[in-house]
């Protein structure tokens, strides 16, 4: 496949808020605190889940897939971002363009369908107990995670094909941290509506259907679980899901805002700012989320932990 074209730029010059010095200093400070606790939160997650025996069940096997899409998609963009802030460098190659647009689409489409799958797994285990080991069995969680990265990463060629491959004229200062769809297509010096038509329809299906299918699961669960005649019981279960609707509240209000509009209609320093947010904070809430709102996560911390400095004397 040809990622480039004739008027394709040997580098893009990154401009992110290069108008604004002034936020240069904070915006370093917070992406280092940020991408400091997306490492340690994400990492301590997968460590506990995969440590842990009572963690190793559908619902951690999935959450340590989370952990581990979180991860990569900030590693993507943000060392690059602090190397350009630290060192007053804005550049990117052309190829470094292409990867970074690349591997953030698909994690980023992956995480939509593997939050998809995650309320699936919850709508079996409060609708559904009694069928749970059997529905949600090994094979079967593999099969889901795998369709998830697959189907994430075919996206993401076909998108990001889409987008390079439009003329740019030479063009190459992209209004932004880092390459991506929006960003890139505003380079064009064709016209991009068609490109956008198609765009927008890959990312319905990407984007709604998954959020579609979610709010349907939880809307069963809902059902189920005021049926629950135990407080404690009733408790658990929102507990557990309440974790889950926060997570998926975050990832897919900022990347609907992102992805289902016409790149011509965002504002320009907005729509910065909700990609920082999506990029960057929400896989830095997730951990925190999940680990300070999760009962079984909480008590295999305590567990652990004195096995951990044991094992250090």
């Amino acid at each position: 496949m040809n990622w480039a074209n004739e008027s394709s730029p040997k580098e893009f010059i990154l401009l992110g808020f290069s108008d604004r010095a002034w936020l240069q200093m904070p915006l370093f400070v917070v992406l280092i605190i940020s991408y400091t606790i997306t490492i340690f939160g994400n990492v301590s997650i997968m460590m506990v889940c995969i440590l842990d025996p009572k963690l190793h069940t559908p619902m951690y096997f999935f959450l340590t897939n989370l952990s581990i899409l979180d991860l990569c998609y900030t590693t993507t963009t943000v060392p690059h971002m602090l190397v350009n802030i630290g060192y007053n460098k804005k550049t990117i190659s052309y190829a470094g363009c292409v990867a970074q647009l690349i591997i953030f689409l698909a994690l980023g489409a992956t995480e939509c369908l593997l939050l998809a799958v995650m309320s699936f797994d919850r709508y079996v285990a409060v609708c559904r107990p009694l069928h749970y080991v059997v529905i949600m069995n090994y094979w079967f969680c593999l099969r889901m995670a795998a369709f998830s990265w697959l189907t994430g990463f075919s996206n993401s060629v076909l998108q990001s094909s889409l987008t390079l491959n439009m003329p740019h004229c030479g063009h190459q200062e992209v209004d932004h941290f880092f390459c991506e769809v929006p960003a890139l297509l505003k380079l064009s010096c064709a016209d991009t509506k068609p490109i956008e038509a198609e765009l927008f329809f890959f990312s319905v299906l990407i984007l709604l259907i998954p959020v579609t299918l979610i709010l349907i699961s939880y809307g069963f669960i809902a059902q189920a679980v005021l049926k629950i005649r135990s407080a404690e019981g009733r408790q658990k279960a929102f507990g557990t899901c309440g974790s889950h609707m926060i997570v998926v509240s975050l990832f897919y209000g900022t990347a609907i805002y992102m992805y289902l509009q016409p790149p011509s209609s965002t504002s320009k320093d907005w729509g910065k700012m909700v990609s920082l947010f999506c990029g960057i904070i929400t896989p830095m809430l997730n951990p925190l989320i999940y680990s300070l709102r999760n009962k079984d996560m909480k008590e295999a911390f305590k567990r652990l932990m004195p096995r951990i400095f044991l094992c250090k004397k």
